[in-house]
């Protein structure tokens, strides 16, 4: 190297050193920490590495970003550079309280996100007039009130206000003055209400648009003409809303549409037939309208289409699949319609189909002897579908090497539960065969289905005894099988089920994209339940409204992830085991309308999520005096040899047992009123009090 040449890259480093240190000498912009200052000022709780106190420069506090002035293009005429925030990300942290109208004065801020955080009031109108912010992001808060008027987010690109208690009309301004570059806007599960406004049609540049779960009324010819002016939306949900009237043929303008969901809406009249125009649709969601007519051609010949669900709604006729341009095809949910004619016997020939819901229609005729050969089918359910002949369904769908879960409840009525001990279903996770009046015993060929997690053969006419080989299944964690006439002891086994003894309930969903269950009231009060996954129902035994005698085993106590267990309309006889209180997740027990004696065991005020208690009608004295068991009702304890509230026996004579305990003057309410309020709390998750229910799908 020569001299000249050293001489240069000495004065480049220096050049490059200087730069460096006066970019470290650079500070958060006085306006900017004013800014944060008044947010933080407005919240109730602390911003964990905010403020002075952690740092005097605001660029290095949790959640902020910041630039260089000069490197935003801003004050290079004779200002002294600064750091602006450009971005402010502070989700799931908590926060509570008001957000303040000094973040509008962020004006070079790109990114603000202060999601699933606990931010209550009115969104400040300042926040959108900042004509430099590209993402804003405020879901799952507290919001309320209207979207600010005279929006102006020239940059914006991605807009998230979704899971508040926002009210009032959508802004037909949100693409006014040049806010074109919006691609993503969600304003989902809140309370908008009227019209989807004409403004949306500027929206030129909007990829994904989620108008769902408000009370969004359309126009008066259906969905708003804006939204099919959107050439390059791939998703639109506008389910669970109060939109009607027919369904736009305008609908095919959306040739990039790759998911549509419209549920839970009034669209009534025929689906249009304009599905060739979505070459690249993949998911259409419709159920739970009020479609009738057929399935269009359009779209039962779908070479691209995945998911089809059109459950709940009066399409009828036969269901007239193409399987051999239905080359995608994975999920398909056609129940509670009004099909009719034979259960299509092509649907094996869709050779990546995997789940069939074609529950509730007017089926006539046997599951198809094609189904033999469903190989790709996992989840399948037929309930209610006036099956005949369950020894050859179950010959038949026995032969589909990966079913996982069979739901038939609802058909074969009064015919006997096969024994034959050839059925074996190696991979069957679920089975619901539930209300069909089924006579005969429990058969020994379930025990080879080692790896059921779900069995439901409740509300039929078996006999005979609980198998002991109940205990064997390792991943059972819900087994129902009230309402029959089975006898004998509760074996000593179930107490050994391991999925409900330790460590954690680990379930595949047998189908991920439509509800498994539909819980039904039957008590006529109307009240419905959907469980939308199997892992949310709650762990159960119910073995209620049966002939079982005998003891309730104290090894209960190891089934420590048991959330239900109900054993009343029995002859169950002997104590009530002190050790249940060792189930310390039991939110039901229900233990009435047996022969039971004794005293109601203190230490059941252990059970601290108990919701739902029951021994009425047996031959008990006691009531624990602590916890929730303050709030359960007379009803829980009726018919039983109650006197006051202690632990003794009534004396003899006695002629209101309950008359001294209930019949409390208001003062002596004290202790019961704070009883309730304690808990309340521990059983608000578990607050429908449900006696029976029937499966429907």
């Amino acid at each position: 190297m020569d001299a000249q040449d050293f001489w240069v890259v000495i004065v480049i480093g220096f050049c490059f050193q200087a730069q460096i240190l006066s970019s470290q000498n650079l500070t958060c912009n006085p306006n900017d920490v004013k800014a944060l200052e008044d947010f933080t000022s407005s919240l109730k709780t602390v911003i964990h590495g905010w403020g002075s106190s952690f740092s005097s420069d605001c660029c290095k506090w949790e959640g902020i970003t910041c630039n260089s002035s000069s490197s935003l293009g801003i004050g290079l005429n004779n200002s002294i550079d600064t750091f602006r925030v450009v971005k402010l990300e502070l989700p799931s942290k908590r926060l509570a309280g008001n957000l303040s109208a000094s973040l509008g004065t962020l004006d070079q801020l790109r990114t603000l996100n202060l999601s699933q955080n606990y931010l209550i009031g009115t969104l400040p109108t300042a926040l959108f007039r900042l004509r430099n912010l590209e993402l804003l992001d405020l879901s799952f808060n507290d919001f309320s009130g209207p979207i600010p008027f005279g929006i102006d987010l020239p940059s914006i690109k991605f807009l998230d206000i979704s899971q508040n208690l926002l009210n009032g009309s959508l802004p037909g301004s949100i693409c006014d003055n040049n806010s074109t570059q919006l691609r993503v806007l969600n304003v989902a599960a809140n309370y908008f209400s009227g019209n989807l406004p004409p403004g949306f049609g500027n929206c030129t540049s909007l990829e994904d648009l989620d108008l769902s779960t408000n009370y969004l009324t359309g126009t008066d010819d259906g969905i708003s003409k804006a939204l099919f002016r959107l050439p390059k939306l791939t998703q639109l949900s506008i389910q669970d809303n109060n939109l009607a009237e027919p369904l736009s043929e305008e609908i095919g303008n959306l040739v990039n549409l790759v998911r549509l969901d419209i549920s839970r809406n009034g669209f009534s009249g025929t689906i249009p037939d304009v599905f060739y125009s979505l070459g690249r649709l993949q998911n259409f969601v419709a159920h739970s309208n009020r479609f009738g007519g057929q399935i269009p051609p359009s779209l039962s010949s779908s070479s691209t289409l995945s998911l089809l669900n059109l459950r709940n709604n009066s399409l009828q006729g036969s269901i007239a699949l193409n399987c051999s341009a239905m080359i995608s095809l994975t999920s398909l949910d056609l129940g509670s319609n009004k099909f009719d004619g034979p259960i299509p016997s092509n649907l094996p020939s869709c050779r990546h189909l995997s789940d069939v819901n074609l529950a509730r229609n007017n089926f006539t005729g046997e599951i198809p002897e094609s189904f033999k050969n469903f190989h790709s089918l996992s989840y399948l359910s037929l309930s209610n579908s006036s099956l005949s002949n369950i020894s050859y369904v179950l010959q038949i769908l026995q032969q589909c090497q990966n079913l996982t879960a069979l739901v038939l409840t609802l058909n074969f009525r009064g015919e006997q539960f096969p024994a034959d001990p050839t059925l074996h279903f190696e991979k069957l996770k679920v089975l619901v065969i539930a209300n069909c009046r089924l006579t005969g015993v429990i058969p020994q060929w379930l025990s080879t289905s080692s790896r059921l997690q779900l069995l439901d053969i409740s509300w039929n006419q078996l006999e005979g005894i609980i198998p002991v080989w109940f205990g064997n299944f390792s991943n059972l964690f819900y087994l129902d099988i009230s309402n029959n006439s089975l006898s004998g002891e509760i074996p000593r086994s179930i107490t050994g089920l391991q999925c409900l003894i330790a460590g954690r309930i680990s379930i595949e969903e047998p189908s991920p994209v439509f509800p498994l269950f539909m819980w039904m009231n039957v008590s006529g009060r109307g009240l419905h339940l959907q469980y939308n996954k199997v892992w949310s129902l709650r762990p159960t035994l119910d073995f209620s409204n049966n002939n079982l005698s005998g003891a309730i085993w104290p090894d209960f106590r190891k089934l420590r992830l048991l959330h239900v267990l109900d054993l009343n309309n029995n002859r169950l006889s002997g104590p009530i085991p002190s050790s249940l209180s060792k189930m310390v997740n039991l939110e039901i027990l229900d233990l009435s309308h047996n022969e039971l004696s004794g005293i109601i065991p203190p230490s059941l005020v252990d059970l601290s999520f108990l919701s739902k208690f029951s021994v009425a009608d047996n031959e008990l004295y006691g009531i624990p005096t602590a916890g929730q068991f303050l709030t359960f009702s007379s009803s829980s304890f009726e018919g039983n040899n109650l006197c006051r509230y202690d632990v003794a026996p009534c004396p003899s004579g006695q002629d209101d047992p309950l008359g001294t305990w209930y019949g409390k003057s208001s003062k002596d309410y004290t202790g019961v009123i704070a009883g309730v309020c304690f808990g309340f709390v521990f059983g608000i998750a578990c607050f429908i009090g449900i006696d029976r229910y029937i499966w429907t799908f």
